[in-house]
């Protein structure tokens, strides 16, 4: 399943329907508690696309309580039975300041992209991993040894990064493939395109 969660909007309603700014703790603790709220809606294995396109100032605070925090209970493969994927939309220069900051205090990374642009890896990622998710990213969908025949990389090598991927939640695994974040299905999702859906997830 694709759910696309309007960040403002979830701010609104938790916080204050007249306000638009992400800043102190508690009002990420806010926001964030009502993110969860829907991830529980939307089944086992989901992707969220977190829409930041009508917050305004998003402080330090509130970067680390709701991105900080749903990547370390979400993104972890000690949930075997929870598949959830972020993409991260329609974030400021403003907003990746303060969401650069806490994803190298945490040592993690994300998927994020602007409005008709091509999507990118924010955060703590090697060389490696961050070519080969370059390249997943260019074909959509693909095998490991797809992906290593186009990266020019030893299949072994990229295989051991795609999976490294699958757990940190940057890629999507379906049976022996791997499916990007920033395929056609997730700029359809975020407005930016139209294209199917990878499945077995719908969006809705």
């Amino acid at each position: 399943m694709i759910d696309r969660i309007d960040v403002s909007g979830i701010l609104r309603t938790s916080v204050c329907d007249l306000y638009s700014n992400l800043v102190t703790r508690p009002t990420g603790a806010a926001v964030r508690i009502e993110i969860e709220h829907r991830l529980d809606e939307i089944g086992d294995r989901a992707l969220a696309i977190l829409d930041f396109s009508h917050v305004g100032l998003l402080d330090f605070s509130c970067a680390d309580e709701i991105v900080a925090k749903l990547l370390l209970q979400y993104v972890s493969v000690d949930l075997p039975r929870r598949e959830v994927y972020f993409l991260f939309y329609g974030m400021s220069e403003s907003h990746m300041d303060a969401i650069g900051a806490v994803l190298e205090r945490h040592g993690l990374a994300l998927v994020t992209q602007r409005a008709g642009e091509t999507p990118f890896l924010m955060g703590i990622i090697d060389g490696d991993q961050r070519q080969i998710w370059e390249t997943m990213r260019d074909l959509g969908s693909a095998d490991p040894v797809d992906v290593a025949n186009a990266a020019g990389l030893a299949p072994e090598r990229v295989e051991r990064a795609l999976d490294d991927l699958w757990r940190r939640r940057l890629l999507i695994r379906q049976d022996k493939a791997y499916v990007s974040l920033g395929g056609g299905a997730i700029r359809g999702a975020a407005g930016t395109a139209t294209a199917s859906e990878p499945p077995p997830m719908h969006a809705r």
